[in-house]
């Protein structure tokens, strides 16, 4: 005779620590609900990403860029929220004159020009400090406006190493538990230069863009003004505190939306060869350059649009 033990099964105590982030199903929605999707007349679009990132194939940027093909490619990076240009080796006024048709270009006095205010070089070799790379952030969210996107060109590529990431933060919104959701609903979040750059200069180099740039507050989720959709809108560089936290609950709850950024699912990573271009949309967006590849040089400069204020 068999006998069948009914004893409840027990598990030992295990206490799951707070704040986890876990395997399972992710939602993964590249576009927002309702969203309709039309083919591409203009150009070949190659996934890389399930939700973020495409290759976009058979364009010549150094070409006029006509209104059409304009709207085209801004659906794509609504869409994509990263495209990316193989060996368009643009100069620097080409590579200004395409990113204009999003809007004025913004300069950043707290990083060393190129060629005009308005075109930013990281120049990166042996001797260089490696600054403003490898940390997950969306950049310049301590601007009342911060960028709408950004137009980056890769002049010298080491030889090994020197990718670049981006993540889709409203993948990361998606994905927040309920309870998260409803705790930063209508929040908002203080942003501020200093913490970003700190690292690096001193305050003497820092000082005098106290009034230029003073700590500003945005949404902690944004709405994509051309979208709709809620996208987390916090980073590690640059947001300080939730307003009207305590201060260890500030932290903590910023700990972990911050870390959102960190999950796969919601990543593309872009390995790089001479004359590539990646376009990002910034408020949509969190980006890592990874800083693998000392001793060698690695040449970037970028263009900045200008954004809108988020709400």
């Amino acid at each position: 005779m068999t006998v069948v033990d009914t004893t409840p099964a027990t598990l030992r105590e295990a206490p799951i620590p707070p704040d986890g982030m876990y395997e399972g199903l992710r939602i993964l929605r590249r576009v927002p609900e309702g969203w309709e999707e039309r083919p591409y007349d203009r150009f070949e679009v190659v996934p890389l990403g399930r939700v973020i990132g495409a290759e976009i194939r058979g364009l010549d940027l150094s070409r006029p860029l006509e209104p059409a093909l304009r709207e085209e490619l801004n659906r794509a990076l609504l869409e994509w929220k990263v495209l990316f240009f193989r060996g368009q080796h643009l100069t620097p006024e080409r590579q200004r004159g395409f990113a204009r048709h999003w809007g004025e270009l913004e300069t950043n006095p707290l990083l060393a020009a190129g060629t005009s205010e308005d075109v930013v070089r990281f120049d990166k070799g042996s001797g260089a400090t490696p600054t403003f790379e490898n940390i997950w952030h969306t950049d310049v969210t301590f601007r009342t406006r911060p960028a709408l996107g950004a137009v980056l060109q890769l002049r010298e590529v080491p030889p090994v190493g020197g990718d670049t990431l981006w993540a889709d933060m409203a993948a990361a919104y998606d994905n927040l538990p309920a309870e998260v959701k409803d705790r930063i609903d209508g929040a908002t979040a203080v942003h501020d230069f200093i913490p970003g750059f700190a690292r690096f200069y001193g305050p003497e180099r820092l000082a005098p863009f106290q009034e230029m740039f003073p700590p500003v507050e945005h949404p902690v989720v944004r709405t994509h003004p051309e979208t709709g959709r809620r996208m987390l809108f916090v980073n590690t560089s640059f947001t300080t505190r939730i307003t009207g936290m305590e201060r260890a609950e500030s932290d903590r709850l910023l700990s972990f939306l911050c870390r959102q950024a960190h999950v796969p699912e919601y990543q593309v990573r872009f390995h790089w060869q001479p004359g590539d271009i990646a376009f990002w949309d910034n408020r949509a967006t969190q980006h890592y350059a990874v800083n693998d590849y000392a001793p060698h040089r690695r040449v970037a400069e970028r263009v900045a649009i200008e954004g809108d204020q988020p709400f």
